[in-house]
């Protein structure tokens, strides 16, 4: 079963009817890049331009999804309009499926493309005046360059800022995702030291109530006793607050809870 083209992207849509309309408004003016009184031709005639308009138009809906063959069909298509009167539209699109060559092709397309260009271009400059010999001849090769290697020098260049805003955004998600891993681990490490300190004070006054409750049932005195007791409501009241205090951190609500003294295993 044979693959379906891609759906042409609408900015594309736009470009290739606003090149058409175009270049049927300059035929319809009269208005040709060369005429057959001036330029001899080999399609003279005013109908011969519009094919060649036509498959240009039409190779601008293929510049984003078969940037190739858009080039490929479109050279074709200038090379038979330099064989008509000409017309200016059929040009301009042309410079645009070499930009968009360059820019959406892969990159060793693009490349291929940008070297192509400029041989064409040094070629369209050094052989006329080689054979001519007249400062005329080096219009051709301007001519060659800024329909060719123009559009596909702004191209290489455009790609190359989309390909470092890309890189650059990239090392910025990279780095975000970066500061985001120290971030947990601090948080986690942050928790684990807490976790630790609450066990440490929690066995601090567990073992000082242990303490005094073994003072309190081995020694059959009531102030003793009644001191005991004291200290062990002490403890136990401490310890309490202490656990509230620490786990209410470890849950992600302590950031506003003013410093508390953490005892120490003298205290």
């Amino acid at each position: 079963m044979a693959r379906r083209l891609p759906r042409p992207h609408r900015d594309d849509v736009r470009i290739a009817v606003a090149g058409l309309l175009g270049g049927l408004l300059l035929w319809s003016l009269g208005l040709d890049t060369r005429t057959a009184a001036v330029t001899v031709v080999p399609w003279a005639g005013r109908w011969p331009v519009l094919l060649p308009l036509a498959v240009t138009a039409g190779c601008e809906l293929l510049r984003r999804v078969r940037p190739r063959t858009g080039l490929l069909v479109g050279t074709a298509a200038v090379a038979a309009d330099s064989a008509t009167q000409g017309n200016l539209a059929t040009l301009l699109m042309f410079t645009d499926l070499v930009y968009a060559a360059v820019l959406y092709s892969p990159p060793a397309s693009a490349r291929r493309v940008l070297w192509i260009t400029g041989l064409l271009t040094v070629a369209g400059t050094l052989v006329p005046l080689a054979v001519w010999r007249t400062p005329q001849a080096l219009l051709i090769g301007v001519v060659t360059g800024i329909v060719a290697f123009g559009p596909a020098a702004t191209g290489w260049i455009v790609r190359d800022h989309r390909e470092t805003a890309e890189a650059a955004r990239l090392r910025a998600e990279q780095t975000a995702l970066l500061a985001e891993m120290d971030r947990t681990q601090a948080v986690a490490a942050e928790r684990a030291r807490m976790a630790r300190e609450l066990h440490d004070m929690v066995a601090n006054h567990l073992s000082a109530i242990a303490i005094h409750a073994t003072a309190a049932l081995s020694i059959d005195d009531p102030g003793t006793t009644r001191q005991a007791l004291d200290v062990i409501r002490e403890n136990s009241v401490e310890g309490l607050a202490e656990m509230r205090r620490l786990i209410g951190i470890l849950r992600g609500g302590g950031a506003d809870r003013a410093p508390a003294a953490i005892p120490t295993l003298d205290g």
